[in-house]
Formats: C-alpha cells, sequence, structure tokens
C-alpha cells in the first residue's frame, strides 16, 4: 500500500489536543484516525462518510437534551 498523506481536519484541536486525521488512497476509500490512537485506523467509503457526519451533526449533547428520563 503506498504512503498516505494524512490531512489534519479544520475542526481538530480541543483543549486536549485531539485531532482526527483524515487520508485518502488510490481506491478512493477514505481513512480516519485519531491523534491519540494513531495505530488505529477506520476505513469508509464517501457515503459512509456522508453519514457518518449526518449522524454526529444530528446528535443533541446531554447539556442541551435536559435531565436524562427515569425508567
Amino acid at each position: 500500500m503506498p504512503e498516505l498523506t494524512w490531512q489534519k481536519s479544520t475542526f481538530s484541536g480541543g483543549p486536549q489536543g485531539e485531532c482526527l486525521y483524515l487520508a485518502t488512497t488510490p481506491d478512493g476509500t477514505i481513512r480516519l484516525r485519531e491523534s491519540d490512537t494513531p495505530d488505529t485506523i477506520l476505513g469508509t467509503d464517501t457515503r459512509g462518510l456522508a453519514r457518518l457526519l449526518l449522524h454526529i451533526k444530528s446528535r443533541t449533547s446531554p447539556s442541551e437534551a435536559g435531565p436524562a428520563a427515569s425508567s
């Protein structure tokens, strides 16, 4: 496999220095890794990445959701 060129996400760099990196392989597969676990690499295609981003954007943070419902 050829050497990948990793690009740091523009949304990376929180207070703890968390960073997300992306790279594209010659066959179009998208690879993702985090700075704290660089040896763990996830692979997806453009449709899978789009679904992941839509899911993340649609989530409401716990502080915005109010108190948790009790069972």
